[in-house]
């Protein structure tokens, strides 16, 4: 993996060493990213979420830091002998793990574009009538196989908020890498608009995030805040998306305050 872009998000490396097969994930990655009517989507969720009830930005950018992290998730779990069950339960290959969680990645906010509120259960529908269209034009899925895969993203979809406990470990990766777009600049929208909510403040707060391997667990999270505000970002959402989310024994989290005349609070480990 290499971080790239300016909100510290992840890319997906194809050429880096893996123990798993990640084929089927490059040949169907170009065309998930350029599909016309998803990339219209991913502008149009926006228009609710951002211009008219004022929240952070749950379009594009989002969804690339969200897929890219959930992939770096997948490949340090992965790397931590954690094991998938979502694919292997529906009698799919291990190539279709990483495929299942990009496509959740992708379309999990996309039902922003009927309400904010509620979005994830408008995202269901959106998302299956898109996944009846890609799944076959991908080459890979039968009509048997096609309705599998289609089960485990909607799933993922669901439990992406903490209304649904996540069932598979797909599902879980997808939850926490929803929470970890957090980094300063990320309220930029309702901030200068004049938005001083505690999520908008709180995410100020939020330097920077990475994702490394752990010592003792799979999957260390490292926060940088600049102020104690990020506590709510850390304690509240962040924490709440991992509960429940199956990867509670995988991933550990510290956030440290590197500010040095704010020690309100200068360290939060989870």
């Amino acid at each position: 993996m290499t971080e790239t872009g300016e909100s510290g998000g992840r890319k997906y490396d194809p050429a880096a060493t893996h123990n798993f097969p990640d084929e089927r994930l490059n040949a169907i990655l170009p065309d998930l990213l350029s599909d016309p009517e998803i990339t219209t989507y991913l502008e149009a969720q926006n228009v609710n979420a951002v211009t008219r009830k004022g929240y952070n930005d749950h379009g594009t950018k989002h969804v690339e830091i969200v897929r890219n992290r959930a992939l770096n998730l997948y490949d340090l779990l992965k790397g931590g002998d954690v094991g998938f069950n979502g694919a292997i339960d529906q009698d799919l290959d291990e190539a279709d793990e990483p495929v299942i969680i990009a496509l959740a990645a992708t379309l999990h906010d996309i039902g922003h574009v009927v309400h904010r509120d509620e979005h994830v259960y408008y995202s269901i529908p959106l998302a299956a009538d898109l996944l009846d269209r890609l799944l076959p034009e991908f080459g890979f899925y039968d009509a048997s196989e096609a309705v599998r895969m289609k089960a485990e993203v909607l799933h993922a979809i669901l439990c992406h908020h903490t209304e649904e406990d996540p069932l598979t470990t797909e599902a879980g990766v997808i939850r926490v890498a929803d929470a970890l777009d957090m980094e300063r600049g990320r309220s930029r929208i309702p901030y200068e608009k004049g938005g001083r909510g505690i999520n908008t403040l709180s995410s100020q707060a939020i330097e920077s995030v990475s994702l490394r391997p752990g010592d003792g667990s799979p999957v260390l999270v490292e926060i940088e805040m600049v102020n104690a505000a990020g506590v709510y970002q850390v304690d509240n959402l962040l924490k709440a998306k991992l509960d429940g989310s199956g990867l509670e024994n995988h991933i550990r989290i510290v956030a440290v305050n590197t500010k040095a005349e704010d020690r309100l609070v200068e360290r939060i480990e989870l």
